[in-house]
């Protein structure tokens, strides 16, 4: 079992628990002995930890540490590369992610992503916020209408877009494009919300816009994110997991992880003696 300041029966219940905020919340994600594999590399190890809902989780280690290996695990997207494989598991609501019955198409639609580098399709703003309905095949165009002013209104980004939202959505700013992202990512509503360094390419002016955003956001979704950046982990998560050479060394409530970590590398981490 990897080391973790959390007992594992506090963060993996039967039942209700008092969750980091005080509130009662229910685990809506678990992973349980989950190890992954490149071919015969092994790069994750054993992970166990669960998250509630309308939280947000960051990972944070060193590059290499499996951060992102994990994150892409939550929507299957490492299978698309060749010869990989894992063992053990990672549930959403008690059911496999890895079931033979659910289908992958289905799965990612219940869990939107961002990627470190904002990727706006080469059309107009108000087609990329739709794209994810087209694709479910809805095309009434009221729905489509007030999905787009709903999702740019949930990032922040209504009132700077709503009299060109025929343009091509490239003529935005580095932080207005990231923020078009989330609102596609967020238009099909999801359940969970992957962020992986969604703030590295962005100056800090788009970035403190981008945190205040995913604050805001966990009102709705469960959000895990992948960050470089320990003061943004502190600023944005309810729960911090940090890892190195992909294992999971300490995961808890990240008051506690950035003020008094029981595990050595994860201070030795925090105060810069390594990473």
């Amino acid at each position: 079992m990897n080391p973790t300041s959390i007992n594992s029966t506090e963060l993996l219940p039967s039942s209700s628990k008092v969750t980091p905020s005080g509130v009662t919340n229910e685990t809506f994600i678990k992973v349980i002995n989950f190890d992954f594999f490149y071919g015969k590399k092994q790069t994750l190890f054993n992970i166990n930890f669960a998250i509630p809902s309308k939280h947000v989780t960051s990972f944070i280690g060193p590059s290499g540490s499996g951060k992102s290996t994990l994150l892409r695990n939550f929507n299957r997207m490492n299978e698309l590369l060749p010869g990989v494989r894992h063992e053990g598991d990672i549930t959403i609501e008690g059911r496999s992610i890895f079931d033979a019955s659910i289908e992958i198409i289905a799965l990612r639609r219940r869990i939107g992503m961002v990627f470190q580098k904002s990727n706006p399709f080469p059309r107009s703003i108000y087609e990329n916020v739709v794209f994810p309905l087209r694709i479910m095949g809805c095309h009434k165009r009221a729905h489509l209408n007030e999905t787009v002013e709903r999702s740019l209104r949930s990032v922040a980004l209504w009132d700077e877009v709503k009299d060109r939202l025929g343009e091509n959505a490239l003529g935005l700013s580095g932080g207005q494009m990231q923020r078009l992202c989330i609102a596609r990512a967020i238009a099909g509503q999801p359940d969970i919300l992957l962020m992986d360094e969604p703030c590295s390419a962005l100056d800090p002016i788009a970035t403190a816009k981008i945190e205040e955003l995913i604050v805001e956001l966990k009102k709705e979704f469960t959000i895990i994110i992948v960050t470089h950046s320990m003061q943004q982990a502190s600023r944005v998560s309810d729960l911090t997991a940090f890892f190195n050479f992909g294992k999971l060394i300490e995961f808890d409530h990240t008051n506690r992880i950035f003020t008094a970590p029981i595990e050595k590398q994860t201070e030795d981490y925090i105060t810069g003696r390594f990473g």
